[in-house]
C-alpha cells in the first residue's frame, strides 16, 4: 500500500485525532504512520491487517525452517556430516563469539 503525506501524522496531533485516525484505519482501509520529533515512531493499522502479517510472518519463519531441514537433510544423504563431537565444538565456538 502505498502511503500519502495526509497518512503521516505527527503524535501530537494523533492525539486530539485518534478516533477520526482509527475510523479512516479501518473504513478506508488507510494505514497511518505517527511521527515524534520527525521520525517514524509508530503505525495505525487495521487490527484485522495486523493479525494476516502476523500469520504471514509465521508462514514464512516456517517455510525457513523447511529449508533448513531439506539443507540438513541433502548434506546427510550426500555425506556431509560431522561426528558429534565436532559439533559441540562447532556450538561451543559459535557462543564464544
Amino acid at each position: 500500500m502505498n502511503l500519502r503525506s495526509r497518512d503521516i501524522v505527527p503524535i501530537s496531533e494523533a492525539r486530539a485525532r485518534l478516533t477520526e485516525l482509527a475510523e479512516e484505519v479501518v473504513g478506508a482501509g488507510a494505514e497511518k504512520i505517527l511521527t515524534k520529533n520527525g521520525s517514524s515512531f509508530v503505525a495505525l493499522v487495521d487490527a484485522r491487517k495486523l493479525d494476516y502479517y502476523h500469520a504471514l510472518e509465521a508462514e514464512h519463519a516456517g517455510l525457513v525452517l523447511l529449508q533448513e531441514a531439506e539443507e540438513g537433510l541433502r548434506q546427510v544423504l550426500s555425506g556431509e556430516r560431522v561426528s558429534a563431537a565436532e559439533l559441540m565444538q562447532a556450538l561451543a565456538d559459535s557462543t564464544d563469539r
